[in-house]
């Protein structure tokens, strides 16, 4: 087993690649061994999906790409992040019952913690930032 696994992709910073995102981080997962019908998936795939969704929308243009890193520590740790380079860091609001967005960080927040895992946001050498989760791995690595 590998100490260290890993896996990066950096793509438009457009809608359609929300998608592509979450789909390039599902099936890493699944090279490394994470069933398809995992509760776990469908956390990640929703974390992944409110991250790079806020790469998207939240960066104003300043940032025309943004990169999905995936790391696998030890066996034991996975890291998600996501990088854009969009100075302002985000941030975890309540927002009224009737608004439609706003909840992103909120929810990924949320799901990381009952995940038992933790968030942080990381300053990069170009100003931007990265939005870091990291949860537990509980299954066997495939190498």
């Amino acid at each position: 087993m590998a100490d260290l696994q890993e896996a990066s992709v950096t793509l438009p910073s457009e809608p359609a690649s929300v998608t592509t995102a979450r789909r390039y981080v599902c099936g890493v997962l699944a090279e490394w061994g994470l069933p398809l019908a995992a509760t776990a998936l469908d956390t990640v795939r929703l974390i992944v999906s409110e991250l790079a969704t806020n790469a998207v929308l939240h960066t104003s243009g300043m940032s025309p790409t943004f990169t999905v890193d995936v790391r696998l520590e030890h066996g034991e740790h996975l890291h998600i992040g996501v990088t854009d380079s969009h100075p302002r860091w985000p941030r975890q609001s309540t927002v009224p019952a009737q608004q439609d967005n706003g909840r992103g960080m909120v929810i990924v927040g949320h799901l990381t913690a009952e995940s038992g895992g933790s968030l942080r946001v990381a300053p990069t050498p170009d100003g931007g930032k990265t939005v870091w989760i990291t949860l537990p791995w509980a299954v066997p690595v495939v190498s």
